[in-house]
């Protein structure tokens, strides 16, 4: 069973944008930094349910199909489900509607109540109170199975599980674009990659893969 961690960040670090607007929520720089990865065949299939086998194919797509394998449980924070933007909407239900691509137990860090959603394709929601990463880990480890568990992020919640040494895997997947402001995944991470092994690929994209490997 490995803990892992997979997040798209910029080359200056930022894992997260700052020009959305309530008409864009998302931002265009936030798909200038996911671009490489949403364009793949793998993302495409699995997030967006196009079967028509569009898409690309190379090494972004091979570490895209690598993010979904062997996963028995997620842990995401409030920002990442979208419960920032949507706060008092009871019947909000995530970006992905009514077929996440996670298809596992997902465990939400929230400090508001909110009942369990379950999905029929095998997602099922559950909103716990951010305890510590230890606890939030354990909980997660046993609904996986003897699978991995993955901290999907966003970076405030990953770093967290960095610092406290809980994660075997982190991939990045750096996008060469500077954004200049956000949440920076490295910040309070100075030396973690002592015990680590790093491995590199670079695809034609421009997007470099770094993978820290206990």
């Amino acid at each position: 069973m490995t803990v892992r961690v997979d997040l798209n960040i910029s080359l200056d670090g930022f894992a997260t944008t700052t020009d959305a607007t309530p008409e864009n929520p998302f931002g265009d720089d936030w798909g200038r930094l996911v671009a490489a990865y949403t364009a793949t065949r793998t993302f495409r299939e699995r997030v967006l349910h196009d079967t028509s086998g569009e898409g690309t194919t190379g090494v972004d797509d091979k570490y895209a199909t690598a993010y979904f394998e062997g996963i028995g449980a997620e842990i995401m924070g409030a920002g990442m489900f979208g419960l920032h933007n949507f706060p008092d909407d009871p019947d909000w239900i995530g970006w992905w509607g009514e077929e996440p691509p996670f298809r596992v137990p997902v465990f939400v860090l929230t400090h508001t109540p909110r009942a369990p959603i379950e999905m029929a394709n095998g997602t099922r929601f559950e909103f716990v109170n951010p305890s510590s990463p230890q606890e939030i880990l354990a909980r997660a480890q046993t609904a996986a199975g003897g699978k991995d568990v993955r901290i999907g992020g966003g970076p405030t919640v990953a770093r967290e599980f960095l610092r406290a040494g809980l994660v075997d895997q982190l991939h990045v997947g750096i996008t060469p674009i500077v954004l200049g402001s956000g949440i920076r995944l490295w910040d309070d991470l100075r030396g973690f990659e002592a015990g680590y092994r790093v491995t590199t690929e670079t695809d034609p994209s421009g997007t470099i893969h770094v993978t820290y490997r206990r």
